[in-house]
């Protein structure tokens, strides 16, 4: 099924995918973030290579298990035609309280459909203090008035 908006990008429609990505991602619901992808979607995430759904719902799971309390804002970055370049930071802790904030970039490729056959992120995790926290809406989809990456500073 189509995932629009669909390729070739403008401004609009790009910025569009960048916040239904970021909702799905702060869903933290693998399966459905798994259907933004194709079926034999590559990944590379950090050091770790995922192909298919399947992986990518595995991949997920595991994450979410590790990186708890999870929130992330992405940012355009830039586009063209079929691709799209985000910067994102996302705030977690592990199990023993510590938490973090990770910084990165991904670089998105998409089929004619609108769904994203190619993910390659690249990410840094820089270890706070909650006292440095920036993020403290409830689980689930950022509210629409909580400021960006950009408005953060970050």
């Amino acid at each position: 099924m189509p995932r629009p908006p669909l390729p070739p990008f403008t401004l609009e429609t790009a910025t569009q995918k960048v916040r239904l990505a970021e909702d799905a991602w702060n869903s933290r619901d693998p399966a459905r973030v798994a259907l933004a992808y194709t079926p034999d979607s590559r990944w590379r995430n950090r050091s770790t290579f995922v192909q298919g759904r399947a992986e990518i719902e595995h991949f997920l799971s595991d994450k979410w298990q590790r990186e708890l309390d999870y929130r992330l804002i992405k940012e355009l970055w830039a586009f063209r035609e079929d691709r799209i370049a985000v910067r994102f930071a996302y705030e977690w802790h592990d199990a023993s309280g510590q938490w973090f904030r990770s910084y990165g970039n991904e670089n998105w490729a998409f089929d004619a459909e609108g769904l994203m056959h190619t993910r390659i992120a690249s990410i840094n995790d820089l270890p706070i203090n909650a006292a440095q926290r920036l993020y403290h809406w409830p689980a689930g989809r950022r509210p629409d008035d909580h400021a960006g990456l950009s408005a953060l500073g970050l």
